[in-house]
């Protein structure tokens, strides 16, 4: 279904609001490019676009995209989008996150194209309050209404949208089992494609002693990630086990920040290890005994899973999105949010039961290269599209 309503092979346009989304998103792309299909996106300029755009091997466009509201500067970046639009005139736009996904849908109406796909990676709104959570909710839900399909990354990131009144439940699709791409957990993931060193190459280069237990997470350094909640539980944990280290993969950010006193307390102890960003984790990971992620919202939690194809075993929140990624009980804990009490008390079940924290890293494993496989997701996805065209293609002809 590669040429529908064309002579040349059909063009997917992704809208994303920040060069880093590429990351996710590259199965994705690499699988549409070999079913045919020609292959643009459009995001804000950044550090990473060049790299990105490389890596892609499709057009990329730049387009200033604030994550902020800027209703002049909104203004802006959707005139820059129709007219890009109505330059490539894709078959199919597909836009992602909460701005470039409202500056998607309404340009790709304006400029007429025929199919349109918004894509929930996740639901600011929850964690918002005021007029922050009014004006959230209203862009996602106009998003989803102006998108001739929804996707989700997860089921209950999907369940929460329907009861939030964003979009009803009916319009919303998961392919697959969820998450954006899958976990390529055979090849990047996988510890028996890494170097024997490795592991113990990032402790020596960070300071960490061959024989500490090391507690690990990947994401942003931000409030919304729930590093307040555990630095509290490293307070306590810390001194409970005097041979425990915290290794922390990511960058601090202004949006959302964490306290300066948690920021300072994480930066001054010897026993904390802050990476900051580097795309390269599956080393990182390798270097973890026991993966936390106490997010307060998530789209699905790929970090969880990234950790589960590593083989650690995973405390997360029991929020939508983490509660996909990680199945209780069998593959991690999950706890309550906000809640530096039953992180304590989650990660201290892993320190102290080695045969447990093996169990769960091998059932986390066994799960990622089961049911998150890339190549199944992508397929799913794909076949989204080929629906949707197919649909558009009948309702131009006349023919429903």
């Amino acid at each position: 279904m590669a040429q529908i309503g064309r002579e040349k092979s059909a063009l997917v346009l992704h809208v994303v609001t920040v060069p880093e989304t590429f990351t996710f998103l590259l199965p994705l792309i690499d699988y549409t490019k070999s079913m045919g299909w020609q292959v643009h996106a459009v995001s804000s300029p950044g550090d990473q676009l060049a790299a990105f755009s490389d890596r892609l091997g499709a057009d990329v466009h730049t387009v200033e995209m604030s994550r902020q509201i800027s209703p002049a500067a909104d203004l802006r970046a959707l005139w820059r989008l129709v007219r890009i639009m109505k330059n490539l005139r894709p078959d199919l736009v597909h836009a992602h996150t909460p701005k470039g996904g409202l500056l998607g849908t309404m340009a790709a109406r304006i400029a007429r194209v025929p199919a349109v796909v918004y894509h929930i990676h996740g639901l600011a709104s929850l964690t918002a309050n005021g007029f922050k959570r009014f004006v959230l909710r209203a862009s996602e839900k106009i998003s989803c209404r102006l998108a001739d399909a929804v996707m989700c990354v997860s089921q209950s990131c999907r369940e929460a949208a329907a009861e939030a009144g964003v979009c009803s439940s009916e319009k919303i699709r998961v392919p697959a089992n969820g998450s954006i791409c899958g976990v390529d957990a055979q090849n990047r993931f996988n510890t028996e494609k890494l170097p024997r060193e490795v592991r113990s190459g990032v402790r020596s280069r960070l300071n960490i002693p061959q024989e500490a237990l090391v507690v690990g997470y990947v994401g942003r350094i931000v409030r919304d990630k729930g590093i307040v909640e555990l630095t509290r539980a490293w307070e306590i944990l810390r001194g409970y086990n005097p041979h425990l280290h915290l290794m922390l993969v990511g960058p601090f950010e202004p949006q959302d920040p964490v306290p300066h006193a948690v920021e300072e307390q994480l930066r001054s102890d010897p026993r904390v290890h802050l990476v900051g960003l580097d795309w390269d984790t599956p080393q990182y990971y390798a270097a973890m005994d026991i993966f936390v992620l106490p997010s307060h919202r998530e789209g699905f939690g790929l970090a969880a899973l990234e950790a589960a194809a590593m083989e650690l075993p995973v405390v997360a929140t029991d929020i939508p999105g983490c509660r996909d990624a990680v199945k209780d009980g069998v593959t991690g804990i999950l706890v309550e949010p906000r809640n530096a009490d039953q992180l304590v008390e989650a990660l201290r079940a892993y320190i102290e039961d080695p045969q447990l924290r093996h169990a769960h890293g091998q059932a986390g494993r066994a799960r990622a290269l089961s049911d998150f496989r890339p190549e199944s997701i992508c397929e799913a996805t794909f076949q989204e599209y080929e629906k949707l065209l197919a649909r558009r293609s009948l309702a131009t002809t006349g023919c429903v």
